[in-house]
């Protein structure tokens, strides 16, 4: 199963930005002595200011661009996963001074990191998986309509989703429409559900806590 961390500079600084593409250069750097394969599953760019603009020396010497990144989500998979992200899991401080600022005195910058899900899990669609019932309704269709049972109770059995359809006078056509009915407003409940899962992934933005970093890494 993959172990998904966002990092994330939350509404930091560019030199948080600096920071989580560091950050994640090192983390990968962890998990491959560590054995874990990671990959970058998901990846917020970005100010790609030029530093030299500040620094005329570093652009002299070729440090002309920097690498940033708002947001980033690695994906951990091996044995050594779980391990791996909870060693990484919390404020991150990359120690250095400013490439973008020189005179400026700071030289933390926090990052935060988070255990997020990435994938929602698809409710999927087989027909085996729907009990569909004979019925009667009323309402308009004269006697045979009242006599005959060409309406459809469809049950989804795995979400318990439930449509009648009776709106034509063939069994058949019932069954149908009562079929797509019940794919469509389960690919409706995924597309929701995949919304949710991109809103908590946002908000993990607003909780970066600056200070106390379980781990801080320099250049």
């Amino acid at each position: 199963m993959t172990v998904y961390l966002m990092l994330s500079a939350g509404r930091g600084p560019l030199e948080c930005s600096w920071a989580v593409a560091g950050l994640a250069a090192r983390l990968e750097g962890d998990a491959a002595r560590r054995g874990v394969a990671v990959r970058r599953a998901e990846s917020v760019p970005g100010d790609e200011r030029d530093p030299a603009a500040a620094d005329g020396a570093r652009h002299r010497r070729g440090l002309c661009r920097v690498s940033t990144l708002r947001s980033v989500v690695l994906g951990l998979d091996g044995p050594g996963a779980e391990t791996l992200a909870a060693a990484w899991t919390g404020t991150l401080c990359w120690q250095a001074p400013s490439p973008y600022r020189p005179n400026h005195g700071r030289k933390n910058w926090y990052v935060t990191a988070r255990r997020c899900s990435l994938d929602a899990p698809r409710t999927g669609f087989d027909e085996t998986d729907v009990d569909v019932v004979p019925c009667r309704t009323g309402g308009p269709g004269g006697q045979r309509r009242n006599k005959v049972s060409t309406a459809v109770r469809a049950t989804h059995r795995p979400s318990g989703l439930v449509v009648v359809v009776d709106t034509e006078r063939q069994f058949g056509l019932n069954r149908s429409l009562a079929m797509r009915r019940l794919r469509e407003r389960l690919e409706e409940g995924d597309r929701a559900a995949a919304q949710t899962l991109a809103a908590a992934r946002w908000h993990v933005h607003d909780e970066l806590i600056r200070g106390d970093p379980v781990r801080t890494e320099r250049p």
